[in-house]
């Protein structure tokens, strides 16, 4: 497989100007307290799962509108004392998947809260639970259009605030240590850490993997394969609402949620990525307000990147920064 984008040397310094709404911070901030408005209560049962020596919660928490979302919630069996947190989102048309699938984090001591995506979990792994009771204009086929013609009926609207309120609702966990909170996902996973660790307010630590929804004209532009080509195929269609598309979606872009994180920041890419090319990644990584930061590159990996060495790599580094 070839490299995908530019070469390395030019991804380090790549900082494309993307379009910042001069209403970003009242629009999300509008739209969290709007959430948060519509109630607090959370739902946490015992997993049906065969898994003994961990426990493992079916964790149902309100999202957008209040909106039902759902999540596993893991942690090791007989830890003393409130335990940091690791809130994770995932990838593309993923889902939860089934309990105990993923519970690395919590073999590793920590309380881990892994949101189910709306509408999504079809596309690869074991399933999703959570729907999305929204419809949406003309759309192509995916997620990226749904919504497009208004950041306020726009379908990552509603995930990135279940993803703010997957973090609220982690604090509130008995077991939770609620100083101590960091976040993390791959490829949309990462995007919407991004966005997270910019909206949530006092997250600790901020790990996305290849992240997807950054520099979304770029990579439109660009893109070979996966997700940014639905943008694409729209807007052949729609000929004259480019100027519009971009618009609404730079409400969404994880580079204008980037300059807000000041919190520390481990994000990864892989070179030959043909799904999410490298530069949107960079571009996201370059324009990080925190100072406290790195990435990791994989020269020789696509889309799954880093995988469980990366995994490693961010196990090794949070402690430092979870106090």
């Amino acid at each position: 497989m070839p490299f995908t984008d530019l070469p390395l040397s030019a991804l380090t310094a790549f900082r494309p100007e993307v379009e910042e709404p001069a209403d970003f911070d009242e629009f999300w901030a509008g739209t969290l307290e709007e959430a948060r408005s519509a109630g607090d209560d959370l739902e946490l049962r015992p997993a049906a799962t065969p898994i003994t020596e961990l426990i493992v919660e079916d964790l149902t928490f309100p999202g957008f509108g209040g909106e039902p979302v759902k999540a596993w919630a893991s942690r090791p069996k007989d830890a003393a004392g409130p335990l940091p947190a690791i809130v994770q989102y995932v990838g593309y048309n993923g889902g939860r998947g089934l309990p105990g699938e993923n519970v690395l984090w919590a073999l590793s001591g920590y309380v881990h809260v892994l949101m189910d995506t709306r509408g999504q979990g079809s596309g690869w792994g074991s399933g999703g639970d959570t729907p999305d009771p929204h419809g949406s204009g003309p759309a192509t086929q995916g997620f990226m259009t749904r919504g497009i013609d208004d950041p306020r009926r726009h379908y990552y609207r509603r995930v990135f605030t279940d993803a703010v309120r997957a973090v609220d609702a982690t604090r509130s966990l008995p077991s939770v240590d609620a100083s101590r909170v960091a976040v993390t996902g791959g490829s949309q996973g990462g995007g919407i850490a991004l966005a997270a660790g910019a909206l949530a307010g006092g997250v600790r630590a901020v790990m996305p993997d290849v992240a997807f929804l950054c520099a979304y004209r770029h990579g439109a532009e660009v893109a070979v394969g996966g997700p940014f080509l639905e943008l694409a195929t729209y807007l052949s269609v729609h000929r004259d609402r480019i100027d519009d598309v971009f618009r609404t979606l730079s409400y969404f872009d994880g580079v204008n949620f980037a300059r807000r994180i000041e919190a520390p920041s481990l994000f990864s890419v892989a070179l030959m990525d043909d799904v999410v090319p490298p530069s949107t990644t960079f571009a996201a990584y370059n324009h990080l307000a925190a100072e406290d930061r790195a990435i990791e590159v994989y020269p020789f990996n696509g889309h799954e990147g880093g995988a469980t060495h990366q995994w490693q790599k961010q196990a090794a580094w949070l402690p430092a920064r979870l106090g």
